[in-house]
């Protein structure tokens, strides 16, 4: 560790982190510790998922795990992709070792560069498992920042077993939400060693656009009424969920499309969602308009009568922001940090996950419903990031505080 320098080198590790050929895979990441690196000196290090021969499942499957450059540099930061040998569906609990194996090298070199005094895990598994392996070969203090995966593994042996050990070892654990917080305690992590950071919201780009405009473009008419999903195309996300409603929907609305935006999963999921829009009969009514960067996003936000993701786990879904920020209201399955974000009944409905009936009724109740737009859109401007990123800095520059003061310490 650089001991002349009063500011700590970040190493974001993540294996969720947009890419070349995923540009919103993790954005939620980027947006966050991008904001960070105006403050402190950032290196991100996002680790792929390969296995041998996989190259020959993409002739089946040609989205599969895409090839994804070694080296790229995103908004100034350097971001460096190396590989990790990962065995779907088999042996998943190994992959914070295997991750910890095949970056160790790259980590190394960042740090006799310089560029490693804080290795910040998003994560628990595999990448915070993966930093609690790291920091005792890199002898390096490392922070992890919970999200929604937490509560699936804290019901597994292996990886519950790992995840533990990786947290009460760390010199911080970060939640973006209080209830990946309560979960880390029950656990058994010490509740003064986690602090909930949440996610927040970038007004600069996501801000209401003229709703007659934006439809004009999508090809929609002013009158018809309009859901919304935007994230990646994944069964987590709920799309199906919203599709299964789609026939009862047209019969009370018989202009509703449905708005599907986002990039394709690492392991391939639009086909089968286009398959069930065809076995519903709503395929003409449901309009899969892929990726869209950032800055477009609002367009389609504000063409939209209701954002909708009846998704089976969350974090801090940011997505429910970004629709406030445009004065869209949201129905949500009420799991994780969704209250949290949804935290009011005049931005949003919350119902049970897995209740096909309540969803339904919310959407139907919601499509008919005369929102607060200026309730809603203040509501985003209560969470900004301007409000979020100075305590996280001044949380790594305590851990780097302490670290020098240790290795000072020693050396006396």
């Amino acid at each position: 560790m650089s001991e002349s320098r009063s500011r700590p080198a970040l190493v974001v590790f993540s294996h969720v982190y947009p890419n070349e050929t995923q540009p919103t895979f993790g954005v939620f990441i980027r947006e966050r510790m991008s904001r960070v690196a105006s403050v402190l000196p950032v290196t991100v290090v996002a680790p792929v998922a390969w296995f041998p021969g996989q190259g020959l499942l993409r002739r089946i499957r040609p989205n599969y795990r895409q090839a994804v450059p070694f080296h790229e540099v995103q908004q100034g930061i350097d971001v460096f992709h190396p590989r990790f040998l990962s065995i779907p569906r088999y042996l998943k609990f190994l992959d914070g070792i295997f991750e910890a194996l095949f970056c160790l090298p790259l980590l190394l070199r960042l740090k006799r560069k310089g560029r490693l005094d804080i290795l910040d895990a998003h994560f628990i598994h595999p990448d915070g498992i993966s930093a609690w392996l790291l920091s005792r070969f890199l002898r390096v203090p490392y922070t992890i920042t919970l999200r929604g995966a937490l509560p699936r593994i804290s019901r597994t042996r292996a990886r519950r077993w790992m995840a533990i050990r990786a947290m009460n070892s760390a010199a911080r654990v970060f939640a973006v939400a209080d209830f990946l917080r309560q979960t880390a305690i029950a656990m058994g992590v010490a509740s003064s060693h986690v602090q909930v950071v949440a996610n927040g919201i970038n007004l600069d780009r996501f801000q209401p656009e003229d709703r007659a405009q934006c439809r004009k473009e999508l090809g929609i008419g002013l009158e018809d009424k309009v859901l919304l999903t935007v994230g990646t195309l994944t069964d987590n996300k709920g799309f199906h969920r919203v599709m299964e409603q789609m026939p009862a929907l047209l019969r009370r609305y018989p202009d509703l499309h449905y708005l599907v935006v986002g990039g394709e999963h690492p392991n391939g999921d639009e086909q089968r969602l286009r398959r069930i829009a065809d076995e519903l009969g709503v395929s003409n009514r449901v309009h899969f308009l892929g990726l869209h960067p950032p800055d477009r996003l609002r367009y389609i936000y504000s063409a939209a009568d209701l954002y909708v993701m009846p998704s089976r786990t969350e974090g801090w879904a940011n997505v429910f922001l970004e629709a406030a920020a445009c004065g869209l209201p949201a129905v949500a399955t009420r799991v994780g940090g969704n209250p949290e974000v949804i935290s009011k009944p005049d931005v949003g409905t919350l119902v049970p996950f897995g209740d096909g009936q309540a969803l339904h009724d919310a959407l139907s109740e919601g499509l008919g419903r005369q929102w607060d737009r200026n309730a809603i859109i203040a509501h985003a401007h209560d969470n900004t990031w301007e409000r979020r990123i100075p305590e996280l800095v001044a949380a790594f520059e305590v851990v780097h505080a302490l670290e020098a003061k240790r290795h000072g310490e020693k050396q006396s």
